[in-house]
């Protein structure tokens, strides 16, 4: 192949990096991370990671390139070299160091570093691996190693699952293999179906932000042996589209990102596409794309996220009039790509029932913005917690703009969220978490929205400016008015409430002070009930019969607490209602107090 370590064209940025580093003299072995069970594309041919180091990377330039792992040991893969076949690995590697000090020219490849050096998160190391880690870092700063021109390129999907000592060699360098960026993404999807136009490319390629290559190859291409071959699907998709308009092409369409799925499988992608056809084919191609995107990075993540896909707008939310138009201003700077005006984070507070899950959900319809659920990846098992971390952040960053929504922050990221005794597992994930956070890089691009009714639990470095810069207060609806726009809203999603008499709908929620959102939707839904139950009942005079016969929770005591942390941790007074706004910070601190006192302390 043409690109050598002396040519910069056609190598990807990380191993343009790789090359200037090794050329400047800076460092002779690398370390090569996150996502490196990928595929490249190199002149018109897809090489996995350890092929493409191999052949493009050092076989170009080296004459023996040699690979050592903990499965096959020391294996020459490209020119000769005498090696004893008796003795262990580490018998080999010094006799493998005889040559690296004589001979010009040789390149190390080792993939699976972590397996023959892992980090002391891997439990009690062997001496074995005590010893290979010891070697690779003596290398590493060997002198007479670095003038005879050799270069060595460790593997490893996680930094943190490596020898630490190894890695902090000055003379050791980490290079990140990032997810494909929008150019790789652009050029994969071309290669894959030359039928696709110049729009259809910048579309499918932008759609599928945050897959690997090897996932996007094996959504476009032919079967290959898996599921069910692409004249089947063919045949079977149109047979599924019956009349619809333009059948042939969109089964083409479909066929060509369904591969390895089952008949059952593509039946159950087809059939949203059948329940509400797009009039533009490549709209219902998105749609299956977005699908299968879904699928593949809850997979990759092992559960831990999930897609979140709000139904409604913040036209469906009742009441909270200045929260709405806090967001609609946020939603509007993210639609607009405007970063200078776009938070890192929102921090949404409030006591438990006050809609932040909902006004949060329809705030990310209203900006178009694509969320995932961070869900809970504490793991018990040593140094996974880590490693799951970083799979999602980087998955996270390759599907940016994007909103990650941790619902109950405080129970993930709180100061007492960890268990005892994890051997220090929980700073280091709050300080990754930190870290991640306060990239500048991710302004508009990532935003955290964290949500809590115990805001007080937090860590309190993690709610700063920089990393949550909006922290905005859900309150219950002060007015018999906003309580009827609640409720009307909540009408609204089930049945047509346009007809409702407004002031009606006011008097049967006068008497409702103190009720959370939550127990208005269950009032008008038992409301809705009771109407449906009794024909010829009024609504109105439903909503009342449900008014007089439910009963709300009585934590009274721990609601006002919840308020008053609210408060407390509001960013901007205009935010609050207005019997809060006006009040001093030393009036806040002594109310958060008392009602601490009688809300914990009873």
């Amino acid at each position: 192949m043409s690109a050598t370590l002396n040519e910069r064209d056609a190598l990807p940025d990380w191993a343009a990096e790789l090359r200037d580093k090794y050329l400047a003299g800076e460092a002779s072995t690398f370390v090569l991370y996150r996502n490196v069970f990928d595929v490249v594309l190199h002149q018109g041919q897809l090489l996995d990671l350890k092929t493409f180091v191999a052949s493009v990377l050092v076989g170009a330039t080296k004459q023996t390139v040699v690979e050592i792992s903990a499965e096959f040991g020391v294996t020459v893969t490209r020119g000769e070299l005498l090696l004893p076949e008796q003795g262990d690995l580490v018998d080999k590697l010094h006799a493998l160091e005889v040559q690296l000090r004589t001979r010009q020219g040789m390149g190390l490849i080792v993939p699976y570093a972590d397996l023959l050096m892992p980090g002391e998160g891997g439990g009690l190391l062997s001496t074995q691996e005590r010893l290979v880690s010891t070697v690779f870092h003596r290398w590493s700063l060997d002198r007479a190693m670095m003038a005879a021109d050799n270069i060595t390129i460790l593997i490893t999907e996680s930094l943190g699952a490596l020898d630490q000592v190894l890695l902090n060699s000055p003379k050791v360098s980490a290079i990140e293999v990032p997810m494909p960026e929008l150019a790789a993404r652009t050029a994969l999807v071309k290669h894959l179906d030359a039928q696709l136009s110049e729009q259809q490319v910048a579309l499918y390629a932008q759609r599928m932000s945050g897959l690997r290559a090897v996932q996007i190859e094996g959504l476009m291409k032919a079967s290959g042996g898996h599921g069910i071959e692409a004249s089947e699907r063919e045949s079977l998709i149109r047979q599924l589209l019956g009349q619809a308009p333009d059948a042939e092409e969109r089964a083409r369409r479909f066929a060509a990102i369904t591969a390895g799925m089952t008949r059952w499988e593509i039946v159950k992608l087809i059939q949203p596409t059948l329940d509400v056809p797009s009039a533009d084919p490549d709209e219902d191609v998105l749609r299956l794309i977005q699908a299968r995107k879904r699928e593949l990075i809850e997979k990759e993540c092992d559960g831990l996220i999930e897609f979140v896909e709000p139904k409604h707008g913040l036209s469906a939310v009742g009441g909270a009039q200045h929260i709405k138009g806090e967001l609609e201003q946020v939603a509007k700077s993210l639609r607009e790509g405007d970063t200078a005006l776009t938070p890192m984070g929102l921090l949404a507070v409030g006591p438990m029932g006050a809609g932040k899950t909902f006004v949060i959900k329809a705030f990310l319809k209203e900006a178009g913005l694509s969320a995932v659920a961070l869900k809970n990846f504490r793991s018990k098992w040593v140094g996974s917690t880590e490693r799951n971390l970083e799979r999602v952040l980087a998955t996270v960053k390759a599907m940016g703009p994007i909103a990650v929504l941790i619902d109950e922050g405080d129970r993930s990221f709180g100061k007492d969220g960890g268990e005892g005794g994890d051997d220090g597992t929980s700073s280091r994930v709050i300080a990754r978490l930190k870290e991640f956070m306060s990239d500048t890089d991710n302004r508009g691009r990532v935003l955290f929205i964290l949500l809590t009714n115990r805001p007080d639990k937090l860590d309190t470095d993690i709610k700063r400016p920089g990393r949550l810069d909006r922290k905005i207060p859900f309150f219950y609806a002060e007015t018999a008015a906003e309580r009827a726009q609640v409720m009307k809203a909540v009408l609204g999603r089930h049945t047509r409430a346009d007809a409702l008499d407004d002031a009606g709908l006011q008097a049967v929620c006068e008497p409702l002070a103190g009720y959370s959102n939550a127990d208005l939707e269950a009032v008008a839904l038992l409301g809705l009930e009771f109407a449906h139950r009794r024909q010829g009942l009024a609504l109105l005079d439903a909503l009342t019969e449900a008014r007089e016969d439910f009963i709300p929770p009585q934590e009274r005591d721990m609601i006002a607490f919840m308020e008053m942390l609210a408060v407390s941790e509001t960013s901007r007074r205009s935010l609050l209602p207005e019997r809060f706004q006006k009040m001093p910070v030393q009036d806040i601190q002594l109310q958060l107090t008392q009602a601490r006192a009688r809300a914990l302390m009873r």
